[in-house]
């Protein structure tokens, strides 16, 4: 009979390291995808999707754009608490993996105790102090078998859960990424206006002078003298307008660094173009979606995690198999705890087996199934989305191209238009109203121009995140925010509030 047991002992851990699991085993989803887009340009570039969108703003060939996503990659706080989740992700894992470990805890006490013997019970005649020592040293091990791979499937959980947060970086630096190349181009496109507007007020009071020179001249009436000094003012009027527009842009790139808001503006006054891309993009299949997007790939590791954690929950309705012992010594002096004569020990397994609970468990395993059903609805809906995003963006680009030439050619003909009538007008060949309709068409023309090449280098961008262009280098998520320097034992000092100032001094010193 000893040595059966000593076999089924022997052979228990080693039937626990195998293990067996429960719970259902986790395929990626499948999604029933279209072969080609239906927006995608006759021609589409036939490079390597990933070469092209490894970088993507790069195709602006704008040094100061290239230099703000740098910036913004090491200093924007979204991305910081991306990193601070993966280590959280990361510290998880290794805690789901400890718990298939075996446990070992030390104890140790010492106890003194005193007391007084009298010559009758009850008396204190003749009493006497009696002393005694007692010292005890233990160790105990315990480790809870993982038959049914519930452990296992925790573990599982976990290692999913740190892939998606790593899906979750990539996707936050996406995003950020593709919001400094908007706003970058939306800051130059109001420096653009702002321009304009000047040129044409410039433009717009040399023609009221004119006006009012014929004025006095009773060449014309003063309702044109009027007009042409209210069309000035008008124009006016849109300068600060473009220039309050401008400064929320500057600001808003300046967060995204991780700077405070007017950290920017001087090296954004610099005169700069708005971007244009000097090549297309290659726009590859829908498949491609699915493999380069990082929220749907991110999703997909929601999914895969939700799976396991079925296990989990199956698992607990099984029973539990734990191995334990313990050793002791105790005795009156310290040199006599690790004498054999002192030293006791037992060790010995133990079962837990869910008998009745009103159906806890089963409410649990199938609320972990509906909940990775809402996973994979969420990760069809990231698909959908994805899909959406290319396929609008592919419209809008391709629309506001067509739209840009349009313009192009608007601006032209206005343009002549406006200098014809302006010398036909100082000539005295035509009336005044003729000068202010063409001046209002050019700059109304050219204001429209200066907008479709904003929307076009945004819509770029969109089509770049779309398609899942982002950051490709390697990004240090293991470095935190606050390196604590001290984190043993030390005496304790009593907690002061600090203001926001001295808490901005310990972080500029820092």
């Amino acid at each position: 009979m000893r040595r059966a047991m000593l076999k089924f002992a022997t052979a228990l851990p080693l039937f626990a390291l195998a293990g067996c699991a429960v719970g259902p085993d986790y395929a990626p989803p499948g999604f029933a995808l279209p072969a080609n887009w239906t927006s995608a340009p006759a021609e589409a570039p036939a490079a390597s999707l990933s070469a092209a969108l490894d970088a993507w703003w790069r195709a602006f060939a704008d040094p100061t754009l290239n230099q703000l996503i740098d910036e913004a990659v090491a200093g924007n706080a979204d991305v910081a608490s991306a990193k601070a989740k993966i280590r959280e992700a990361r510290a998880t894992r290794r805690e789901a993996a400890a718990a298939l470990a075996p446990s070992l805890t030390g104890d140790a006490s010492a106890d003194r105790t005193g007391g007084a013997q009298g010559a009758a019970a009850g008396t204190s005649t003749g009493a006497a102090t009696a002393l005694s020592s007692q010292f005890e040293a233990g160790l105990d091990a315990s480790w809870e078998l993982d038959l049914f791979g519930g452990k296992s499937r925790d573990l599982e959980a976990a290692v999913y859960g740190e892939r998606a947060t790593e899906e979750d970086l990539n996707a936050a630096l996406l995003t950020l990424i593709g919001d400094v190349g908007a706003d970058y181009a939306e800051a130059r496109g109001y420096q653009a206006q702002i321009a304009l507007a000047r040129r044409t007020l410039a433009s717009e009071r040399k023609t009221a002078d004119l006006t009012h020179v014929k004025f006095d001249a009773g060449a014309v009436s003063g309702v044109d003298a009027a007009k042409a000094a209210a069309e000035a003012a008008s124009t006016a009027a849109d300068i600060p307008n473009y220039e309050a527009e401008y400064a929320e842009a500057a600001h808003r790139l300046s967060v995204l660094t991780g700077r405070a808001p007017g950290a920017l503006i001087d090296r954004l006054n610099a005169a700069g173009a708005i971007p244009s891309a000097r090549k297309a993009l290659p726009v590859g299949v829908p498949a491609d979606v699915l493999r380069r997007r990082p929220d749907v790939r991110a999703a997909e590791r929601r999914v895969a995690q939700a799976t396991a954690k079925i296990g989990v929950a199956q698992a607990a309705l099984y029973p539990d198999l734990s191995l334990s012992g313990s050793l002791s010594t105790a005795a009156t002096r310290p040199g006599d705890l690790l004498r054999a004569s002192s030293v006791s020990w037992s060790y010995g397994p133990s079962l837990s087996l869910p008998i009745f609970d009103g159906g806890k468990l089963v409410a649990a395993r199938d609320a972990a199934e509906a909940q990775r059903d809402e996973s994979l609805v969420a990760w069809r809906s990231s698909v959908l989305t994805a899909l959406e995003d290319v396929e609008n963006a592919l419209v809008s680009l391709g629309k506001e191209r067509s739209r840009a030439q349009a313009l192009t050619k608007a601006v032209e003909g206005y343009r002549k238009a406006a200098e014809l009538s302006r010398d036909q007008y100082e000539a005295g060949k035509s009336s005044f109203l003729d000068v202010l309709d063409a001046e209002r068409s050019l700059y109304s023309a050219e204001g429209s121009l200066i907008q479709s090449r904003v929307a076009i280098a945004k819509d770029y961008v969109a089509l770049a995140k779309a398609l899942g262009g982002g950051w490709s280098r390697a990004v240090d998520s293991a470095i935190p925010e606050i390196v604590d320097a001290d984190l043993g034992p030390r005496w304790r000092r009593q907690a002061e509030g600090k203001s926001m100032e001295g808490d901005s001094e310990v972080q500029a010193r820092r």
